[in-house]
């Protein structure tokens, strides 16, 4: 499965923009890149994985990596089109477990600062991960986000996403290293945990 296409997807409130850092490090890894944005206030994850769906060729192999909300984007997709060929994904930030964040906003009556991103995504309801794709989750532990100063975010987390909100049942390997939420896209480290990962369904030991 090596030097198969990765396709990239973004979290809430970005663009194809924030996935580009992440992309020209794995392109130097020999990896072809295909990016995926969606209005993420106004597209659910359901929705933009219907979207996505259609313009995915069933046959070949694709790995994919997905930002925070696009990990559950993923989740979507692989549960409305379980017939795509296996490849490996990895999700950087994404609060498979729900997000202590999203709650508090919601329960503040501030849920509407979330958009679309609520149904079937935010509060841990997102499809369960299919067995057939190995699921390797990287976490942040460097506390930097903006929303730790809006709600509570579990620690250690990346300042938007708690390690424990990075959890999901079936998940092959898990990491956590010291980079922010947005860091996640541009960290060397990160890249070459992915890079690892999509190439050997794991995760590479600590050094």
């Amino acid at each position: 499965m090596e030097n198969a296409t990765v396709l990239l997807v973004h979290g809430l409130y970005m663009n194809r923009l924030w996935l580009v850092p992440l992309a020209w490090q794995l392109h130097a890894r020999g990896w072809r890149i295909e990016l995926f944005a969606y209005p993420s206030l106004l597209e659910s994850p359901a929705a933009a994985a219907r979207r996505l769906a259609r313009r995915l060729h069933p046959a070949g192999v694709r790995h994919a990596v997905g930002h925070s909300l696009g990990g559950l984007v993923l989740r979507h997709l692989y549960a409305q089109v379980p017939e795509l060929p296996p490849g490996r994904v990895v999700t950087l930030g994404t609060p498979h477990a729900g997000s202590a964040a999203a709650r508090h906003l919601a329960a503040l009556g501030a849920g509407w600062a979330l958009g679309a991103s609520r149904a079937r995504a935010l509060f841990g309801d997102a499809p369960p991960w299919p067995a057939q794709h190995e699921l390797g989750v990287i976490a942040g532990t460097r506390p930097l986000g903006l929303a730790q100063w809006l709600a509570p975010v579990p620690t250690p987390g990346d300042g938007v996403v708690g390690v424990t909100e990075t959890l999901c049942p079936g998940m092959r390997d898990h990491v956590a290293l010291p980079v922010s939420h947005s860091g996640l896209l541009f960290s060397a480290e990160v890249a070459h945990q992915v890079d690892h990962f999509l190439r050997h369904g794991r995760f590479a030991p600590a050094s």
